[in-house]
Parts: C-alpha cells; sequence; structure tokens
C-alpha cells in the first residue's frame, strides 16, 4: 500500500499530482481503506489509482465514493475486480440544491458482475435514483448490513429472503407499498428499518423474524399490523407511530424482551388493556375515546385528530380525508379542515437555514425566521390549509408588518397575513392560508397599503403617514390594476447624524408599484408632507428638491425640474406617470442623489459586533458570532459561564442577509472538508433576528512542538485582500472595504493526546487492558482510545447496549459533568475492566456499535481484530507451530 499512498499523496513540491489536479491528501488511505467521498473528483482519483497501481488498489477492502460524481458510471465497471472488498459506500448527498437540500446521487443500477464480490459484508446505496433493487445484490453471499435509504424503491424483488446472511436493512424514505413474502427468510436479521415508504400492508411472513431486536415502520399507512408480530420474541423496540393504524393486537404485550412500544399519530380510539398497562408504550396524538369528531370554530366542520411531531431536524405525517390538526414541537400548527386531502397523502417537513442566494430579502425586511419546507411541492389541497408559524418578535417601530412569504420555484410572494401573541407565553405566530404547498417563512416588510385601480379612478393613502396620498384620475387606466405603496418615516436626528449637516431635512422615504409593465395614461398625483421644521411661510424654493430612486435604491436623480411642483402650508404635490422611490429633501447641498444614496444605505444597515471566544475546558473549540449591538451584553453574560476570550470588536455595519467571512491568520486553520467552509474562509450569513454564529474547532497547521499559538480571526467582506497588514489585530483605520474586524485567538501549549501517552489523563489511569484473546484478536488500551476518540455524543445509547445500566450512565454522566471527553473515557473503559475476562467481549462490542447505529466504528474494531488474526497466524506460522493445512491453503499461502 506504500505506493498507492505515495500517490494519494504529495507528488512534487508545488502540491499537485502529474495531472496538474490538487494533491490528495494522504490520509485518505489508512492501511487497507480507500476514502475518497470528501473529495470532488474522487472517481477520477480512483480511476487513476486503479490504472497506476491496480495490483494494490484490488487489495483494498474498504472503499467509499460519492454517487454524486460525474464519473461513477465509469467507476462502476472496475469495482467488480475488487475481490477482497469487505465495505463499500456508493452514497449520494454529498452536494446540496439551491434550496439546501441533499442531492440524490446519479447511481440507478449496478453492473451484473458487481455480484462477484464474494466478501462484501456492508453495502450503503443510500441518497441515490434506485427504482428497482438490483438483482446482483441477491448474489451476495457474504452481505450482512444493506443501506438502500432515500431512494425511490417501489417494491423489493421476491427473492429478496435469499440474502441468508443479511442482519441489518433499511429502506427508510422509499416509495415500498408492499414486502415479498420471502422477507420472513431472513432468519438472521436483527434491525429492520422501512420507515417512511407507503406500505398498507404487512405480510404475514413477518413473524418469522426471530433474531429481529429493532422494527421501525413509522411513517407509512398501514391500517393494521398482523398478529404474527407476536412471534418476535427478540424484539426490543417497535415503531409504528405516524400511520393510520386503527387497531393493534394485544398480543402485542406478550413480546417478551419488548422495551419500546411507539404508536404515537395513529387514528386509534381504543387500545387493548394489556397494551395500556405496558410502562413504555408511547400514545399521543391519538383520538382515544372519541366516538365523534370534535367540532372546530369557524367553518371547520371537525378534526379527525391531534398529531403531535418533534421538529428536530425533518419529519412526516399523514392527513385523511376526515382531515387533522398537526401541532409540531418546534410551535408550527397546520389545520386540514375535512375533504382537504380526497386520499391520504403523507406530508413531509423540515427547517431550513435561509440562504441569501435564494432568500431575496427586499429592501428594508428583516427576516424572522428560518425557512419551513412542506412537501410534496405543489400538492393540490381541494380546501385551504390553515398554518400558524411562529417567529421573533422584531424590534422595529410602527411602520413595519410582518407577513408570511412563500416561495413558488422561482419567486417570492408574500401571503395574507394575521397575527397574533399567545396569552400564556406571549410567543408571536403568523396566520395563513394556502392552496399547495412548498417553501414558507416569516418577515417584517414596511407597512404595506395597497388598493385596485379601476378606469373611473380613485384614491390611495398610507396607514402610516395619512399625509401621504396618491389620487389616480378618471381615465388613468384601460383594464384595473394593482397598486401597492410603502412608506419609511425617517426622523431629522437619523438625517443629521448620517449627513453631519444640520441644514439636511427629508421627507417620509415613498415607495410605489403595481402589476403593469405598463405606464399610466394620465399623470397620477403625489402628495407629500414637507421635510420636518420646514412650512408654505419659510418654504426657500431652491433648496427643495424631489428625487426619483430606481428599483433598487441604488441611484438618485433630482427631478425638481421635470415635474410641476405645487405647495401648500403643509404639503408638495407633484404628478408622475411611473412608480418607483420618491424622497423630498431640503437642503443646501448641491450633489443632492450622492447624499440620498448614502442616507437610504445607512437606513438598511445594522450596527454589530463580532465575538471570538473560546471554551474554557478546550481552548481549541472556538465560539464565533455576530451579534447586533442591542444583544451584545446579555450574550455575553450568558455564555460567560463556559466560555472565554477577548472583549467585542469594534462597532462595524451589515445589511441584513448579508454574507461574509471569518478567515484565520498567523498559525492557525480549521476543518476544510467543512461544507460552509469556502477558500480557507467560514462562510457566514447575518441576519439581525436570527442566530449567527459557529463552533468550530482551531488547530495549529504545523507542529508547534508543545507551544503556545498566538493566531487571529478576521472578518471580511468578499474576498480576503491579498495583503493584510501586521496591525490588523488593532483598530484599523483605512481604505480596504472588505476587513470588519480582527480578534486575537490564543492555542494553549499543547496536551499529550490519548494515544500518545497512555499515563494518567483527565483524572483517570488507564491499566493495560487485551480484551479478547490471541487467536480471535485482542483489542488493546490504544485501540480503545482510538475508538473513544471516535464515539462522541452517542456514548449513552452505546453504554446501554453494552450493559450498562441507567443509573451507571447517569452516574458517569454526572461525574463528569460538561467534559464529553470524560464521560466517554469512563464509561468505555468501565465497561472494558468489568468485562476483560469474557472471551466474547469484543463481539458484544461491535454488536452494541451496531445497535447503537455506529456502523463505522463497528467496522473498524472488525478491521482491527481481523489484522490481530492475521498477526497472530503469521508468529504461529513462523515458529512452525502451524498445524496441518489443506492442500488449497497451502497453495493461497505460496502466492
Amino acid at each position: 500500500m506504500q505506493k498507492m499512498a505515495e500517490l494519494l499523496g504529495l507528488r512534487d513540491e508545488c502540491g499537485e499530482g502529474t495531472s496538474g489536479a490538487p494533491a490528495l491528501a494522504g490520509s485518505c488511505l489508512a492501511d487497507n481503506r480507500l476514502n475518497l467521498d470528501v473529495y470532488p473528483d474522487g472517481c477520477r482519483r480512483f480511476l487513476q489509482l486503479f490504472k497506476e497501481q491496480r495490483g494494490e488498489v484490488v487489495q483494498v477492502e474498504f472503499l467509499r465514493l460519492s454517487s454524486n460524481d460525474c464519473l461513477l458510471d465509469t467507476t462502476l465497471g472496475s469495482l467488480p475486480h475488487l475481490k477482497h472488498l469487505k465495505s463499500l459506500m456508493l452514497k449520494g448527498g454529498h452536494a446540496r440544491d439551491e434550496f439546501g437540500s441533499y442531492q440524490h446521487g446519479s447511481l440507478t443500477s449496478l453492473p451484473p458482475d458487481f455480484g462477484n464480490l464474494r466478501c462484501l459484508t456492508h453495502l450503503d446505496l443510500s441518497f441515490n435514483r434506485l427504482s428497482t433493487l438490483p438483482s446482483c445484490i441477491l448474489h451476495l453471499p457474504s452481505l450482512r448490513v444493506l443501506l438502500v435509504s432515500h431512494n425511490s424503491l417501489v417494491t423489493l424483488p421476491e427473492d429478496f429472503g435469499c440474502l441468508s446472511k443479511l442482519t441489518f436493512f433499511s429502506a427508510m424514505k422509499n416509495q415500498l407499498k408492499d414486502l415479498p413474502q420471502s422477507i420472513g427468510e431472513l432468519s438472521m436479521l436483527q434491525d429492520l428499518d422501512l420507515s417512511e415508504n407507503a406500505l398498507e400492508l404487512l405480510p404475514e411472513e413477518v413473524g418469522n423474524l426471530h433474531n429481529c431486536t429493532e422494527l421501525d415502520l413509522s411513517g407509512n399507512c398501514l391500517l393494521s399490523i398482523p398478529d404474527s408480530l407476536a412471534n418476535l420474541k427478540s424484539l426490543r423496540r417497535l415503531h409504528l407511530h405516524s400511520n393510520l393504524l386503527v387497531t393493534v393486537p394485544a398480543s402485542l404485550a406478550s413480546l417478551p424482551n419488548l422495551s419500546r412500544l411507539d404508536l404515537q399519530n395513529n387514528c386509534l380510539r381504543a387500545i387493548p388493556a394489556e397494551i395500556q398497562a405496558l410502562p413504555f408504550v408511547h400514545v399521543r396524538g391519538n383520538p382515544l375515546g372519541e366516538t365523534e369528531p370534535s367540532p372546530q370554530a369557524g367553518n371547520c366542520k371537525a378534526s379527525a385528530a391531534v398529531v403531535i411531531h418533534s421538529c428536530i431536524s425533518s419529519g412526516s405525517f399523514t392527513v385523511t380525508s376526515e382531515g387533522c390538526r398537526v401541532v409540531l414541537d418546534c410551535g408550527i400548527h397546520f389545520y386540514f379542515p375535512p375533504g382537504a386531502a380526497s386520499d391520504p397523502v403523507r406530508i413531509y417537513f423540515r427547517s431550513l437555514m435561509p440562504d441569501p442566494q435564494w432568500v431575496k430579502l427586499r429592501h428594508h425586511d428583516v427576516l424572522l425566521s428560518r425557512v419551513l419546507e412542506l412537501q410534496p411541492h405543489g400538492v393540490q389541497f381541494q380546501q385551504e390549509v390553515q398554518i400558524w408559524l411562529p417567529y421573533i418578535s422584531p424590534q422595529t417601530p410602527h411602520q413595519h408588518e410582518v407577513v408570511v412569504r412563500t416561495f413558488s420555484g422561482q419567486s417570492w410572494s408574500d401571503l395574507r397575513t394575521r397575527v397574533k401573541q399567545k396569552r400564556k407565553s406571549k410567543k408571536c405566530v403568523a396566520h395563513c392560508c394556502v392552496l399547495h404547498f412548498s417553501w414558507f417563512l416569516v418577515v417584517s416588510r414596511l407597512v404595506q397599503n395597497e388598493c385596485r385601480v379601476p378606469a373611473e379612478g380613485t384614491l390611495l393613502f398610507s396607514s402610516v403617514d395619512p399625509n401621504i396620498k396618491v389620487i389616480f384620475p378618471p381615465g388613468v387606466t384601460k383594464e384595473p390594476r394593482s397598486v401597492k405603496l410603502q412608506v419609511l418615516p425617517v426622523s431629522a436626528e437619523e438625517i443629521e447624524e448620517i449627513t453631519a449637516n444640520a441644514e439636511c431635512r427629508a421627507s417620509p422615504l415613498l415607495y410605489l408599484s403595481q402589476d403593469s409593465t405598463v405606464d399610466f395614461l394620465k399623470p397620477v398625483k403625489i402628495q407629500l408632507p414637507l421635510p420636518p421644521g420646514v412650512t408654505g411661510l419659510n418654504l426657500d424654493r431652491s433648496r427643495l428638491h424631489i428625487l426619483h430612486g430606481d428599483l433598487e435604491g441604488q441611484t438618485w436623480n433630482d427631478i425638481t425640474s421635470e415635474v410641476v411642483l405645487e405647495f401648500t402650508h403643509l404639503y408638495a404635490v407633484f404628478e408622475v406617470t411611473h412608480f418607483s422611490w420618491y424622497w423630498l429633501w431640503y437642503t443646501t447641498k448641491t450633489y443632492i442623489g450622492g447624499i440620498a444614496k448614502k442616507v437610504y444605505e445607512r437606513l438598511r444597515l445594522y450596527q454589530v459586533n463580532f465575538i471570538a471566544l473560546q471554551r474554557k475546558k478546550d481552548p481549541e473549540q472556538v465560539l464565533l458570532q455576530c451579534v447586533p449591538k442591542h444583544k451584545v451584553d446579555p450574550v455575553l453574560k450568558k455564555l460567560q459561564d463556559r466560555y472565554r476570550g477577548p472583549e467585542p470588536s469594534d462597532m462595524v455595519e451589515m445589511f441584513e442577509g448579508e454574507q461574509f467571512f471569518a478567515a484565520f491568520e498567523r498559525g492557525i486553520s480549521i476543518d476544510m472538508d467543512r461544507p460552509d467552509c469556502v477558500d480557507g474562509r467560514l462562510s457566514f450569513i447575518f441576519y439581525s433576528h436570527l442566530k449567527n454564529m459557529k463552533e468550530i474547532y482551531v488547530t495549529s497547521p504545523v507542529d508547534r512542538k508543545g507551544q503556545a499559538v498566538k493566531g487571529q480571526v478576521s472578518f471580511y467582506r468578499g474576498a480576503v485582500p491579498d495583503s493584510i497588514p501586521e496591525d490588523a489585530s488593532r483598530r484599523r483605520k483605512g481604505p480596504d472595504s472588505l476587513w470588519l474586524a480582527t480578534l486575537p485567538i490564543k492555542l494553549p501549549q499543547l496536551k499529550p493526546r490519548w494515544d500518545e501517552n497512555p499515563g494518567p489523563l483527565y483524572g483517570f489511569s488507564f491499566p493495560p487492558l487485551n480484551l479478547g484473546n490471541a487467536e480471535t484478536g485482542y483489542l488493546t488500551q490504544a485501540n480503545l482510545l482510538s475508538i473513544a476518540r471516535r464515539v462522541g455524543a452517542d456514548w449513552q445509547s452505546i453504554g446501554l447496549n453494552l450493559g450498562l445500566t441507567y443509573q451507571q450512565i447517569e452516574r458517569i454522566g454526572y461525574n463528569n459533568r460538561d467534559d464529553l471527553n470524560k464521560q466517554i473515557l469512563d464509561m468505555l473503559f468501565s465497561w472494558a475492566q468489568q468485562n476483560s475476562e469474557d472471551p466474547d467481549c469484543v463481539s458484544k462490542l461491535i454488536t452494541a456499535m451496531k445497535e447503537s447505529g455506529r456502523q463505522d466504528i463497528a467496522d473498524e474494531v472488525e478491521a482491527i481484530i481481523e489484522l490481530g488474526r492475521q498477526k497472530y497466524s503469521e508468529s504461529i506460522r513462523r515458529v512452525g507451530l502451524e498445524q496441518e493445512s489443506s492442500t488449497e491453503d497451502s497453495a493461497i499461502a505460496m502466492m
């Protein structure tokens, strides 16, 4: 493998390979593993390796590729040659579309000779475009783990049961409508995940899965489940929530190992007493005890059930023709009236972070919520569906209003919105009604007054300032058209602060728009109040200017000489034939357009600070945040117990929805594989009412020999300037408009890594450990430390599956609170010391990792054990103690 590592590493001093492509870090190859899914051109690199180092590539046992790669089809033809392959991942989801959704890979089939991979035990084809399961998969004799989630499978092959060694199968988020009877032949299957499909019935043969410990059937269209499920004596967890179940068999209560039964969000009106008596059954979201639908207010006839879902990242629920009321844990409410859906429809929901390339805020808009996506996009309802969206109350004066904005796939439009504040929680919600689903968010916009202009003319005035009027005379249009008016009052104090001139004054800012591209047939008369302090008695007409701005407010032209101005004691009146921004100024300045543009831009800015705080117990973990001026003190007060760091930066100004970057300098860097890392800089989006923060790990890219490092993080608009001044960490007075602020970051003296110093660490002293035995392979203390580094927040689930009690887990968490590393080490080594004499402890560890959803760690442990077996066999062979082997084994050894 050494030559292959060199090929994947640096080719020359310039850091590029012979093809001119950027060098691939040698870390992607570890022993017999080849991880190429983190690179956008991973397939090209694999093909290059396969061509130049074929003899070594075919020895690879673990391979990861992205199916979002354009060269995937070419690469598939080479994979059957990897006869030693044990684990293969061809997943999509490594790229996102413009809405932030994971893009499915291009994989639709596999080559027929793919079934020749006789050693393959783990196959992950998630996030692809499979409509049928490739038949070659059924010829993989060693396959134990198969993941085909997030595809388009409608059915499984009739002979699916021939995968007799399968222990884990996930087909979640597909379109499966039924299951083959042969599924009951999977006698070794332990974990079956068929959630988020369209299953209506289950075959009786499902009851033959006697080794199954977890069965997930949530998010389907099941009306009933077979009595044969009572035969699954090994079953521990049964997930049936979010179906259409009207009854469940009482025999489920007899399952001896069952510890969780989830029946939430179904149509159960009665539950057998035996099941109700179970302490671990969950039944929220069912119309239990109801004999008739409960009445609803207004024109709504009835509601079939209250459905409650957890809005962590994504989820779904089912709507029937009876209608329902849905309450998500994140505070979003839906009401589907009876008859809104003629047939049962599965609704998928998720919350997205807004992206300024997609969420186009208008001038003076303020974003008040994340984006709610509801699928299927464009699904048509027979009656209006009501939606209540919680939002953060804007700290804006009365000239703003709250509206729900929706995206059609091409453009954003505002919905008719009602707002109210809940009495108990005092939280604000925005209410709207829709006939189809798409994307929704809540914004605060300038108050909008609108009217329909008929041929006979009309009058429109502002509710923010009734002194502002627009008069449409008769004959102004042939066809009726819709006109909208928005007003932004500007105080004299703001004008004086921005212009530094007490002589400058301005009227409220007026914006007019219409739904027609044709100018009016007759002039439209506009009435604006005179600027503060100016009346018809003291008016100097030479100082009065009417300014016209383009739709984006980027340019302002003085049109005073082009219109006929009339004055009263309080107002100025003029006529126009087309609409945009209009502003009345009173000043001695000659270049009034430039002054207006400066003021207009400042009115859209927010004063903010930047914060860079380091976690007290782990200084390499850094919190970066962009905080509006009025939030700085409460944010720092809230974080001071866990973080320390420099004072906030000097005040800077940013636009709502503006993108900026954090660049790391002077000996520190971050993980460049982050999706929000652009050219080595961390990308931020500023929204005044949403959190603008990221937690990252900073490291030193060079060997600092245990010494402390003083670095810095600088915040920039757009690209980082070519030359960064030495005094950038201080307050900067210069022409560089890209630079925003710089804050210091100090990396303390290095501590030894877990696996570099096996002595006392974090208060623990690890005795030498050898789990297992020589013949089956050992796990050493160093192996456990390496495993612990990857466990993360799953440690509690892993500990429970290893056999630790809830009391032990709680004690470990309490004794090591605020320190995740200590919690993991305490859990893992406590278990290891208790089970060091158990010859089967390694296999229990592998099983626990799988049951906790950590197949990656299970694979790593199995690889370590296999390597240990090989070394043991080689040592036996070297000393001449090997038993007589068969002719075939001898032939293999001589090759």
